[in-house]
């Protein structure tokens, strides 16, 4: 069976990350939700999405088909459902798709389909801040699932650890005379990366491939690294995608940073208003502020943007793709795609010197910005101006 994953309803809600990649490619847990789909179902998926990243993300469609709404994560009750799936049949939870079948250049008619509903509890995601309020779960799931059967490097004798039977490290991941406390959650170290001296982790955690933690850090869990991050200071309950640093002091909490993006020291973040009230976020698709339901919502940060020292980001802050943010005092609490300036005011970050830095920072990880990358950013330029006051 060909299985193809594609954006859903939720598309526009994961903005700005879904500017630059499909619903399926948003990491929460230890996986991304293509790769935990991928490991469930044993095969490689294909994607259905914006027609700007579908040169990246091609659709691969064979004579029988099932469409997965990347929305929803695997549970074994839904993988059995999806693969039970036949001709003429859907699932759905509470009046959305879950999954259907077609068959090659078929249309579908929804409302014909044979409906079945999601059994057991449904695992969707619907706003960004669902990716760090989710990501205790999902890490849970996923450490599950990769460890399943198989042994841990062994953790060398000058850490200190706790529920040890809760921690695993790839081959060649380092991690000495460090506190790792897995009693609350399992802790994952990725292939290669390294845990330097003296840091502190509480999980879950979860620590991608290459991934560096700079000697002292303080993790609180649930807590999610990608590959190739370098990160410092202190990080409580966020997730970051990949390729990012936040290498010095400075606060990062319930927060969510997507790929190449790079924190100048004593960056901080606010995650609870002074007032204790519920944090309000901008909303795309409303084109306002919405009610995120909860006390602690830090920041949502775009693909290659980049904060200097002694930046203060406020609570509920969203920052747009490949923004440059600098400056004393805090910067609004919305920040356009290529803005930049700071709290004294923003203009616009030129694709031209943006794209210098890109090739930079990509280059710096043996990495080529290709003319496929410019073009999704050209469209992420496009399609965000009607936010930028120049």
């Amino acid at each position: 069976m060909n299985y193809i994953l594609f954006d859903g309803n939720t598309r526009n809600q994961f903005l700005p990350f879904t500017y630059t990649r499909p619903v399926a490619e948003l990491r929460i847990g230890i996986l991304t939700i293509r790769e935990k789909w991928e490991k469930w179902l044993d095969t490689t998926t294909s994607t259905v999405t914006e027609d700007y990243l579908s040169e990246k993300w091609p659709m691969v469609e064979l004579e029988e088909n099932i469409m997965i709404n990347a929305s929803f994560l695997p549970t074994l009750s839904l993988v059995s459902q999806v693969e039970s799936l036949r001709q003429g049949e859907a699932i759905f939870h509470q009046g959305e798709v879950v999954a259907f079948f077609t068959l090659e250049d078929q249309e579908i008619d929804l409302d014909q389909c044979k409906i079945i509903e999601l059994e057991g509890e449904a695992f969707q995601v619907q706003h960004p801040w669902d990716l760090f309020s989710m990501n205790e779960a999902a890490i849970r799931a996923d450490f599950d699932l990769i460890t399943k059967d198989r042994e841990s490097e062994p953790i060398s004798g000058t850490n200190q650890v706790l529920g040890p039977e809760n921690v695993f490290l790839e081959k060649g991941a380092i991690v000495e005379c460090s506190i790792i406390n897995a009693t609350q959650g399992p802790v994952y170290i990725g292939r290669d990366a390294e845990v330097m001296e003296g840091c502190m982790i509480r999980g879950g955690f979860a620590m991608g491939a290459e991934s560096r933690l700079k000697m002292g850090t303080k993790i609180y869990g649930p807590t999610t690294l990608g590959p190739c991050c370098v990160i410092g200071g202190e990080v409580k309950n966020s997730v970051i995608f990949g390729y990012s640093n936040k290498g010095h002091e400075g606060y990062l909490g319930n927060s969510v940073v997507g790929e190449w993006c790079n924190m100048g020291a004593d960056t901080n973040t606010s995650n609870l208003k002074n007032n204790y009230a519920e944090v309000r976020m901008w909303d795309y698709e409303r084109e306002g502020f919405t009610p995120t339901g909860l006390q602690f919502c830090g920041l949502m940060m775009g693909d290659h943007t980049k904060c200097g020292i002694n930046t203060m980001f406020n609570t509920g802050t969203v920052v747009g793709v490949s923004a440059n943010i600098f400056g004393a005092g805090y910067p609004r609490n919305f920040i356009p795609s290529f803005s930049w300036g700071g709290s004294a005011g923003f203009t616009t970050y030129k694709t031209a010197k943006a794209f210098e830095v890109i090739e930079k920072v990509m280059g710096r990880k043996g990495l080529e910005f290709s003319q496929m990358e410019k073009d999704i950013l050209l469209e992420v330029f496009e399609a965000s101006s009607k936010w930028r006051r120049d």
